[in-house]
């Protein structure tokens, strides 16, 4: 909405100036929502490399990443799930600790949720030749976020150290044979400033383009603001 058309709208009685703040807003309103269902895709090499380390922390110490094994989705906000297998020998993480993920989006897995932060994964055999527990820590600190239980995947399917699919592709976190499934979580609501309104009184006609070009500013400023009419 131009100013032109809102300064039309003025003269002829329309819609009162409230009005054309709220029709002002309607984008912001709108925009959470469209980027929530932004979609994911497979991550480039290149893009994995922006966002995994070569050495990672994994408690007190920094460990080297195999980045040839990295893996990882990315959706239209820029925010990455990706993992990377930990070449551990000669740490003290050797034995305990076999890849890293980072993530950037919330997901679910089993019974807990990975809020964005990075992780390190473990895992055992469950006893049972079709099963693996994959323990989730944080890389931190070690601590054990979560487990869950990778299933071996049927078929032919090609083996690789670590591989993450996108949610139209399965929903999917590999490790070798077997796979996890995951689910995006909601995001946390970020903490949102109050909108004041004063009372509105009438708007000369020669200060409109000024008044839409301050509610502009105002509306985009994203902080608490008080706009007088």
């Amino acid at each position: 909405m131009t100013a032109k058309t809102i300064q039309r709208a003025i003269v002829h009685g329309a819609p009162s100036p409230l009005v054309l703040i709220r029709l002002l807003m309607i984008p912001l309103l709108l925009a959470p929502a469209h980027a929530q269902k932004t979609p994911w895709r497979q991550a480039t090499a290149a893009e994995l490399a922006s966002v995994l380390p070569s050495r990672a922390q994994v408690v007190n110490e920094h460990i080297e990443t195999e980045m040839r094994t990295a893996s990882g989705i990315v959706n239209g906000r820029g925010q990455f799930i990706a993992g990377v297998v930990l070449l551990t020998a000669g740490y003290s993480a050797d034995g305990k600790y076999s890849h890293y993920l980072v993530v950037q989006a919330p997901i679910r897995i089993a019974n807990f949720t990975l809020e964005p932060g990075d992780y390190v994964l473990s895992w055992l055999r469950a006893g049972e030749e079709d099963v693996l527990n994959v323990h989730f820590n944080l890389a931190a600190t070690g601590q054990l976020v979560g487990t869950a239980k990778a299933r071996r995947i049927e078929g032919p399917g090609r083996v690789e150290s670590i591989h993450i699919w996108p949610p139209q592709d399965g929903a999917l976190i590999q490790i070798g044979r077997f796979s996890i499934h995951y689910q995006m979580a909601k995001e946390r609501s970020k903490k949102t400033h109050p909108v004041h309104f004063l009372k509105a009184r009438p708007v000369p006609v020669r200060n409109c383009e000024q008044t839409v070009a301050n509610l502009r500013k105002a509306i985009y400023c994203g902080c608490e603001f008080a706009v007088e009419i």
